[in-house]
């Protein structure tokens, strides 16, 4: 017999508090263990409608499904920032790629979407409309199923995704402008546009938010490279390397698109990481003010 006693974190809905305690299993599964009468509370049932204080006292019969369970760790946590029945868009956190790759073969974003909807028992599978580099944080589109792969992919394609960045460069700018060099991809020199918009300069960094209006690999980089203005913590294209700074500083902050399933226009904003603001707090408060005015 598997006991428990329920702690003041702990308090609130028999479902909620077995999703606790078992991160592995399935609502469904626990649903049914609830319906089934097989969850006691202080000697009685509980049902899922159950509300639970601090101080009782759970018990649960053991089964092979439960030990199986129990011992499997939880699914790594995901961000969802939005979803309905066709996408779903998720926060990508700096460092965790997106497709599997060389050093990134088993824990990917891809790899936890999977995992999440193999727990949900999903009929489809799931697939990344778009990308951000490993070293880039924040919202990324993925389509529920082939049909719904195609219509997202033909709408980035025609250009109607909007992807705005956060980025700390180097130098002073001022004002806006167009990013119109050309930049390198699969050898080639190819056409490339990134709008940008200068929020704050301070101590010869300048804080910029940047719209692309095309989609090349890196493009963002090496266009400010190529601008006399790299990226802050940029080993590759040259960027100032600054103490406090532990990653580069670039972060999707809106992703904008048409639903083309009927849905209402979606629009996600997603706030600068914790990291990022922390570093801007310690070492320049100012640009972190006006950025957040």
């Amino acid at each position: 017999m598997i006991e428990w006693t329920v702690t003041e974190p702990d308090s609130g809905s028999a479902l909620s508090f077995l999703e606790q305690k078992i991160p592995a299993a399935p609502r469904s599964y626990l649903r049914q263990l609830l319906r089934k009468g097989k969850v006691g509370c202080n000697h009685a049932q509980l049902t899922e409608g159950s509300n639970l204080q601090p101080g009782d006292r759970v018990t649960l019969a053991e089964s092979f499904r439960l030990r199986e369970l129990l011992a499997t760790p939880p699914p790594p946590q995901l961000d969802i920032l939005y979803e309905t029945r066709e996408l779903l868009i998720v926060n990508k956190p700096v460092g965790l790629a997106i497709h599997r790759s060389k050093g990134h073969e088993e824990d990917n974003l891809h790899a936890r979407l999977e995992s999440l909807m193999k727990t949900r028992k999903a009929s489809f599978s799931v697939a990344p409309v778009h990308r951000l580099d490993l070293e880039t944080s924040g919202p990324v589109l993925f389509a529920k199923g082939r049909q719904a792969a195609s219509r997202l992919g033909q709408l980035f394609m025609a250009g109607q995704a909007g992807k705005h960045y956060l980025a700390l460069v180097a130098g002073e700018v001022n004002g806006s402008g167009l990013l119109s060099t050309p930049v390198s991809a699969k050898g080639k020199l190819k056409e490339a546009a990134t709008e940008f918009r200068s929020i704050a300069s301070e101590g010869g960094l300048s804080l910029l938010e940047l719209e692309l209006h095309s989609g090349r690999t890196h493009q963002i980089r090496q266009q400010l490279a190529a601008a006399g203005h790299p990226l802050a913590g940029d080993q590759r294209y040259h960027g100032p390397m600054l103490a406090g700074l532990t990653r580069m500083f670039l972060h999707c902050c809106r992703l904008t698109l048409p639903d083309p399933f009927g849905g209402p226009t979606i629009a996600i904003d997603c706030p600068l990481p914790a990291d990022l603001a922390e570093f801007l707090r310690q070492q320049h408060p100012t640009l972190l003010d006006t950025l957040q005015k």
